[in-house]
C-alpha cells in the first residue's frame, strides 16, 4: 500500500512485533559430499507453520532488476533466480499444509489508474536514462576507457522492460509455463514438497496478488470444516499486507519479509563496480584489481528475512485502543481493529490520493486513535461493522482532523524552512569527495577499498594455520584499516536506495533511480530546479480557495459546493476500499476520478452516503488492461494489430498515450513524488475501439487474454489422489467448470472448493515424462504429481464475511511485557519464535574469522561453543539460552539461581526483599518491580535484566 514509511513507524512504535528468521543451510561434509537440507525436520525458529501464501510479484521484481547485483543476463536466469527465492522461502517457512502461489492479474480499475500513472512515469525516465547512459558510455570510449562489453562480449545483457511484468505478456505467459514446471519437479524430488498442497494463480487469474489470497482465506474461514488455528505465513513487503492480515481476523498470523537496510550500496550500472555513481564511471580496469581479478565482481551480500507477528501487533493495538471510559456497548478489540485498519486508509493507500492534512510522519495515525477514541464513547458504537463504514461517525472524525488543518499546515512549513536552512548550512561547509577508489585509468595510482568492498580479501583462515604477513602485523594491519574506512567515508555511493516493486511500504516503484542525499550540492541543484515557487501556500490564509482554484481549475464562485462533491467521490472510495479488504471487490469498475484529494474539513454532508456498488460488474481482459496502463513506448508486448491504435493519430484513443505530461510536485522535492496528470481512460471508447481489433488475434495471444482459473497440485502420495485422478480416468465430460466435483474435506484436511480437469494443461498423466522449459534444468523422469482446475467456495453476492474470531479458536501466549518493564529497558527482537530454540549453534566460523582478524596463534584455548553470542530477548516470558546462567524471575517460581560460589538463600514469600551478601549495597524491591541495580562484587554475580 502506498503509505510511506508505514513499516518504519509500525516497527519503532511497536518494536516486538519483528523477530528475526532462522534458516538452516544445506551441509558438505570432510569428504566433500554435499547433503541437501531435509525440510521434513522441525521448524528450526520453533513454530510449526500451515499455510505459506507468497505474492510473487514481490519476488519476481527483485529477482528480474535487483538493485545490489547486476542484473540477470537474460529470461532464463530470471526463472532460475525466482526459483532459487521460492527455495529459500520454503525452507525458512517449512508449510505443513499449503503453499499458495499467487501473481498479479488483472486489477480493479481504481488500482489500474495508479498502474497507468507509475508504467508511463516509469518508461518516460527509462527513455531519458538510456540516453544520458549512451552519452556517458560515448565519453568513457572516447576517453580511452574499457567497457564490459569491449571486454568480453558475454557480458552484455538484454535489455529488460519491468513494464513487461503485467497480466498479458509473453513473459507473464513464459513465467507462469515455468512455474507449473518448478512445482512439479519440487513435487517429485523433495519429500517436503510431496506431503502438502499447491496452488497457482498465474496472471490469468483476474485480481491483485494479495487479494487473491486473501479473499481464499476469507472463504475458507466461512466453511465449518476450517481449523480456527491455522498458521498462516505471508510473503511479501506492502504495508497493506498488515492490514489484509488483520482483516481476517486469524490470530495466527506472520509477514515474512526482507530485512531492510539502509544505504546498501549498489554498483554503477555500466562497470558494475562499487564506490562511484553510474555519471561518474571511467569504465573497467584495464588491469586485474587484486591478486586474481577477485574484487572485479560485486559481492552481493545475502538478504536476510524477518517475521512480523500480527498477534503480537493485536497485543499492542489492545493496549492502544482500549478505551477506560464507562460505555453503553461491550469494548470488542475485533471491531476496534477494523476501526483502526480503516483510520490508516485515511493517510494512504493504493487507491486513493492522501488527505493533505494526515502525513505518517506528523505522527497521523496517533492524531487519529486520540480523535477516535474521545469521539467512540459518543457514537455508542464503532466506524465500521464487517466492513461498511458508519458514514455519519466517519464524518465526525475526518472534521474534528479538519479543525485542526491550519496549525498542522503552519508546523509544517516551519518544519520545512529548518530542513532547508539546515541542508543549506550543510552543502556550504561539504567537501566533494573523491570521484573513484581506484583509477582506471593509471594502474599506477593508489588502490583503495570501502569497508565493505574488502571483505572478500579475507579468505577462511584455516585452523592451526599461521595467518598471513598483513594479520601477524597489527600496526600494519591498523594503518590499512584506517585508510579504507577515510576513503569509505569520502566516497559515499549515492546510488538510489529506492524501493523496487513491492518492496518497503511503496509498492511497484518504478525501476529508475530517483535523486540522493548522499552528496549535498547535486540535492541544493536539484531542489533548485524542481521546486518552483508553492502557488497554493498552505501555511496562509486563502489557502483553501488557492488549491481548488490551481488544482482543480476551479472558478472562486464555485469551490464551496464543487468540494463537496468532490469530498463525496473520495468518501464512497473510502468505502469500496475498505469493502474491498473485508468482503472483495465490491466493483470492478469504480474509481476516484481525481488527481487530488480534498481536505478533512471538507467532509461535510455524509450521513446519506450511498456505500454500496455494483457487484455484477467484470474486470477487465489482459490485454485490455494493457491498452489501459501501458505507454506506446511497451506497445511491443501488444499484439502487433493493437500497436497503431497508440501511435497513429486516426486512432479514436490516440489521446489516451500522451508523449510528453505534466508531473506535479506538488509541494514535494522530486519528480518521483509528484503526481503524474495523465488523462484517465474512458473505459466505453476503448471497448468499442477493440471490438474491431479483437478478430486479429492468433491463437497463442488468445490464450493470454482468456481469464482462468487457479491449478491445484497434490503428488499421487496425498489422500486425495484417488479421488482427483477419476477426473480423468472417466474419460466424459460429465465434470467441467460448470459441473464441478466439490473437494473432500475429510481427505484434504478442511480444505473446500470446487475442482474439474485440467484440459488447458499439457501434463496430465502420472508416470509421463516432463521436458524442461528452461536449459541447464533437469526433466522429470516419472511424473508423480497431479494438477486440476480449482475455484475457491461460491457464495451470494450478499454474503457477509463476518469480522469476529472463530469458534474454538485458541489464542496465542501473550508475549509483550509490562508497559513498566517495557519503559526499564529498550526491546531486543528474539532469535525465532521458540522461548529457547532447541538447537546448537555453530560458532567456529566466527571464531575463525577472529582469530585471522586479531593474528592469535591461541586456538588452543578456544573450545567448541566457547564463544557466547549477544544475549537475545524475546519478551516478557523469554528465557536465556542454555549458555548463559541467568533466566528472568517467572511469575510462578521463588528463587533466582546463581553460581555455586554465590551466598544464595531462596527468597521467603512472606518477605518484600531478597537478601544479599553483608557488603553488598541492597535496597529493598519497588511496588513497580524494579529492581535497582546492585554493586559489583565477587560474591554476587547477579545481572540485571
Amino acid at each position: 500500500m502506498g503509505v510511506p514509511a508505514f513499516f518504519r513507524w509500525l516497527t519503532r512504535k511497536y518494536p516486538a512485533i519483528l523477530v528475526n528468521c532462522i534458516e538452516d543451510n544445506p551441509s558438505t561434509d570432510a569428504q566433500g559430499v554435499y547433503h541437501p537440507l531435509d525440510e521434513t525436520k522441525p521448524n528450526p525458529n520453533g513454530v510449526e507453520f500451515d499455510n505459506l501464501y507468497l505474492d510473487m510479484n514481490g519476488i519476481i521484481h527483485p529477482c528480474t532488476h535487483p538493485e545490489d547485483r547486476p542484473p540477470p543476463k537474460n529470461e532464463d536466469e530470471m526463472m532460475i533466480l525466482i526459483f532459487e527465492c521460492i527455495d529459500r522461502l520454503f525452507s525458512i517457512v517449512r508449510p505443513r499444509k499449503l503453499l499458495y502461489m499467487a501473481i498479479d492479474g488483472v486489477a480493479p480499475r481504481a488500482k489500474m489508474n495508479q498502474q497507468r500513472s507509475r508504467r508511463f512515469r516509469a518508461s518516460k525516465e527509462s527513455v531519458d536514462k538510456a540516453e544520458s547512459m549512451e552519452k556517458i558510455m560515448n565519453d568513457i570510449r572516447n576517453n580511452g576507457g574499457l567497457l564490459p562489453e569491449d571486454k568480453n562480449s558475454e557480458e552484455k545483457s538484454e535489455h529488460f522492460d519491468s513494464n513487461c511484468i503485467t497480466p498479458g505478456t509473453p513473459f507473464m505467459s513464459k513465467l507462469a509455463e515455468c512455474l507449473r514446471y518448478y512445482i512439479r519437479h519440487r513435487m517429485n524430488t523433495n519429500p517436503a514438497w510431496r506431503s502438502i498442497k499447491i496452488i497457482l494463480s498465474d496472471a490469468n487469474v483476474p485480481g491483485e496478488g494479495e487479494h487473491k489470497i486473501m479473499d481464499y482465506i476469507r472463504r475458507q474461514r466461512a466453511q465449518p470444516n476450517h481449523d480456527p488455528n491455522t498458521h498462516h505465513v505471508l510473503c511479501g513487503a506492502d504495508a497493506d499486507l498488515i492490514m489484509l492480515g488483520l482483516a481476517t481476523h486469524e490470530p495466527y498470523f506472520t509477514i515474512i519479509r526482507e530485512e531492510f537496510k539502509p544505504n546498501k550500496p549498489r554498483p554503477c550500472e555500466i562497470c558494475g563496480q562499487i564506490g562511484h555513481q553510474t555519471k561518474e564511471c571511467q569504465g573497467i580496469p584495464k588491469e586485474k584489481f587484486g591478486k586474481n581479478d577477485e574484487l572485479a565482481a560485486v559481492h552481493a551480500v545475502e538478504t536476510r528475512y524477518i517475521f512480523l507477528r500480527l498477534s503480537v501487533l493485536r497485543e499492542y493495538l489492545y493496549r492502544d485502543l482500549e478505551i477506560h471510559q464507562h460505555l453503553s456497548f461491550q469494548w470488542d478489540l475485533e471491531r476496534a481493529i477494523d476501526d483502526w485498519v480503516f483510520m490508516c486508509f485515511f493517510v494512504g493507500n493504493d487507491f486513493l490520493p492522501h488527505l493533505p492534512s494526515l502525513e505518517i510522519r506528523e505522527n497521523a495515525i496517533d492524531r487519529l486513535i486520540t480523535i477516535y477514541k474521545n469521539n467512540v464513547p459518543k457514537f455508542q458504537g464503532y466506524l465500521t461493522e464487517n466492513g461498511i463504514p458508519v458514514m455519519e461517525r466517519v464524518g465526525t472524525i475526518l472534521i474534528s482532523i479538519g479543525r485542526l488543518e491550519d496549525e498542522i499546515f503552519m508546523k509544517r512549513h516551519e518544519f520545512d524552512e529548518q530542513q532547508k536552512q539546515r541542508d543549506h548550512n550543510r552543502s556550504n561547509n561539504y567537501q566533494p569527495p573523491n570521484k573513484r577508489y581506484r583509477s582506471s585509468t593509471d594502474p599506477s595510482g593508489p588502490v583503495h577499498l570501502p569497508v565493505w568492498a574488502a571483505a572478500p580479501q579475507l579468505e577462511p583462515q584455516p585452523i592451526g594455520q599461521k595467518p598471513q604477513s598483513n594479520i601477524n602485523n597489527p600496526a600494519q594491519a591498523n594503518a590499512q584499516l584506517r585508510q579504507m574506512q577515510r576513503t569509505d567515508l569520502s566516497s559515499t555511493d549515492s546510488s538510489d536506495n529506492r524501493s523496487r516493486k513491492r518492496t518497503f511500504d511503496e509498492v511497484e516503484q518504478e525501476t529508475t533511480d530517483r535523486p540522493s542525499f548522499n552528496q549535498q550540492d547535486s540535492v541544493q541543484d536539484e531542489e533548485q530546479a524542481n521546486d518552483p515557487k508553492d502557488t497554493v501556500r498552505l501555511w496562509e490564509e486563502g489557502w483553501r480557495e488557492r488549491y481548488y482554484k490551481n488544482k482543480f481549475n476551479v472558478d472562486k464562485n464555485n469551490i464551496d459546493e464543487f468540494r463537496v462533491q468532490v469530498a463525496q467521490h473520495y468518501a464512497r472510495g473510502l468505502c469500496w476500499v475498505l469493502q474491498y479488504y473485508y468482503q472483495g471487490v465490491p466493483a470492478w469498475d469504480w474509481y476516484f476520478p481525481y488527481h487530488y484529494a480534498p481536505f478533512a474539513s471538507d467532509f461535510l454532508q455524509l450521513k446519506d452516503l450511498s456505500v454500496f456498488f455494483d457487484k455484477k460488474t467484470k474486470p477487465f481482459k489482459p490485454l485490455e488492461q494493457l491498452m489501459s496502463v501501458f505507454p506506446s513506448q511497451s506497445r511491443k508486448f501488444l499484439p502487433s494489430e493493437w500497436q497503431p491504435l497508440m501511435t497513429q493519430k486516426e486512432s479514436p484513443i490516440i489521446d489516451f498515450y500522451p508523449l510528453n505530461f505534466c508531473i506535479d510536485l506538488n509541494g514535494k522535492h522530486f519528480e518521483w513524488q509528484g503526481v503524474a496528470l495523465l488523462p484517465f481512460v474512458d473505459e466505453k471508447r476503448l471497448h468499442r475501439t477493440l471490438e474491431h481489433v479483437y478478430s486479429t488475434l492468433t491463437i497463442e495471444e488468445q490464450q493470454r487474454n482468456k481469464r482462468d482459473y487457479d491449478r491445484l497440485y497434490i503428488h499421487s502420495s496425498d489422500l486425495c489422489y484417488d479421488y482427483m485422478k477419476e477426473l480423468y480416468v472417466q474419460g466424459g465430460n460429465e465434470i467441467t467448470r460448470k459441473n464441478p466435483l466439490d473437494m473432500p474435506t475429510m481427505l484434504s484436511g478442511g480444505m473446500a472448493g470446487s475442482i474439474w480437469p485440467d484440459d488447458d494443461d499439457k501434463i496430465k498423466s502420472v508416470g509421463e515424462q516432463i521436458k524442461a522449459p528452461l536449459p541447464n534444468c533437469e526433466e522429470i523422469i516419472n511424473n508423480q504429481v497431479i494438477s486440476v482446475k480449482y475455484r475457491d467456495l461460491l457464495f451470494d453476492d450478499d454474503y457477509i464475511f463476518k469480522s469476529k474470531l472463530l469458534e474454538n479458536v485458541t489464542l496465542p501466549e501473550l508475549t509483550i511485557k509490562p508497559r513498566d518493564y517495557d519503559q526499564m529497558q529498550p526491546y531486543r527482537p528474539n532469535l525465532g519464535f521458540a522461548q529457547r530454540p532447541q538447537y546448537q549453534r555453530d560458532f567456529a566460523p566466527a571464531q575463525r574469522f577472529i582469530r585471522h582478524s586479531m593474528g592469535s596463534q591461541q586456538q588452543q584455548h578456544y573450545e567448541p561453543g566457547g564463544f557466547i553470542p549477544p544475549r537475545q530477548s524475546g519478551g516478557y516470558y523469554n528465557e536465556r539460552q542454555s549458555n548463559d546462567n541467568f533466566r528472568p524471575r517467572q511469575p510462578y517460581d521463588n528463587y533466582r539461581p546463581r553460581q555455586s560460589y554465590d551466598n544464595y538463600r531462596p527468597r521467603n514469600p512472606n518477605d518484600n526483599y531478597r537478601p544479599r551478601h553483608q557488603n553488598d549495597g541492597f535496597r529493598p524491591r519497588q511496588p513497580g518491580g524494579y529492581y535497582p541495580p546492585r554493586h559489583q562484587n565477587q560474591y554476587n554475580s547477579y545481572r540485571p535484566n
